[in-house]
């Protein structure tokens, strides 16, 4: 009975750090959301947080749980997941966020979940408890979601320039400040859903890993899914100011217009990517959007310095969450 409650409480413990986790998934990635819209001036910036966070949590209704369901089963054997692994995974993804959101380096708090899972399960079991499948399919997507985003800005803005071509630029900007609003609640939406389904997966593997669930449940309790969207909108609430200006402005300087289609652009992608089961990025999808922008515009207006800087940290994110990850499942053992 006694070995029972303390698997409880480590297990009330561990779902208690997963939801820290999608907390401050809100808080590093909020800046993706509300970047532009408040780069551009349609909202301030308090606005745009509650407006981000509103939608973040609306999510909820719209997405099946597919991200979920690959983050469970999808990218490592279900079976050799433990509440050590999942500790080592949590401490290497909160660590790599940690450091990126101090520096205000817009990286993937995603990614860094995927990196410290894969990271404690390698130091558990080895590469062969990887699902390669899974892990070449979220890789992939470190290289398409960015580039599929930065196509999308950049048409849109093709698009858009073209049909308002004989408009006045005061009258463009009037269109586009209102329907703004639009892209950014429809972005917001997509990060809510593909973002807070990570943590829900993350949970759902490890109850079923202590016994909690059974392996053939296809769907996690209601409230590991309530509260997850609530976290992650809450952290969106909080936001996390060091970024936005990276975001917003030191790429490249938005307009209303520009803010539309980058925002439009990312939504499409990160709904495509949510419909398909895929975890990907939401920072890589509105960063190569905002790219893609600001090239059509002209090619000297992009900040490619400051891009270049913020692919490394895309690089390196995976295996520098996976090194602490790895390490903090040894350490695990000291601790429970």
């Amino acid at each position: 009975m006694e070995s029972v409650q303390v698997a409880f409480w480590v297990v009330a413990l561990l779902v208690v750090l997963a939801i820290l986790f999608d907390f401050m998934n809100g808080f590093h990635d909020a800046a993706n959301s509300i970047a532009t819209v408040v780069s551009t001036g349609v909202l301030k910036p308090q606005q745009a947080v509650l407006f981000a966070a509103f939608f973040n949590v609306l999510a909820i209704s719209f997405f099946q749980l597919k991200v979920a369901a690959t983050i469970g089963k999808g990218i490592v054997d279900p079976g050799i997941v433990d509440h050590h692994v999942i500790f080592g995974a949590l401490i290497g993804a909160i660590t790599w966020n940690v450091i990126t959101w101090w520096y205000g380096i817009p990286s993937s708090s995603s990614h860094a979940l995927i990196g410290g899972i894969v990271g404690a399960v390698v130091a558990k079991s080895g590469t062969g408890a990887l699902v390669a499948g899974g892990v070449l399919k979220t890789v992939l997507f470190i290289f398409v979601s960015p580039l599929l985003g930065f196509l999308l800005g950049s048409l849109l803005m093709v698009v858009v320039a073209w049909l308002f071509r004989r408009s006045s630029p005061l009258l463009v900007d009037n269109w586009f400040r209102r329907l703004q609003l639009v892209s950014a609640g429809l972005y917001s939406l997509g990060h809510g859903g593909n973002d807070a389904q990570k943590t829900i997966g993350l949970i759902w593997m490890l109850l079923v890993a202590s016994g909690y669930m059974a392996a053939q449940d296809k769907s996690p309790p209601s409230w590991v899914i309530y509260a997850c969207y609530m976290a992650i909108g809450l952290g969106t609430m909080f936001g996390g100011w060091r970024i936005v200006r990276t975001m917003g402005q030191k790429i490249t300087k938005l307009k209303p217009v520009g803010g539309f289609c980058a925002e439009t652009g990312g939504a499409i992608t990160l709904f495509l990517a949510t419909a398909l089961g895929i975890p990907v990025s939401t920072t890589h999808t509105i960063t190569g959007a905002i790219v893609g922008v600001g090239s059509v515009q002209r090619a000297s207006s992009v900040r490619w310095g400051v891009a270049g800087n913020i692919v490394w940290a895309w690089i390196f994110t995976i295996p520098a969450s996976a090194f602490v990850a790895g390490v903090c499942y040894w350490i695990s053992f000291v601790l429970f």
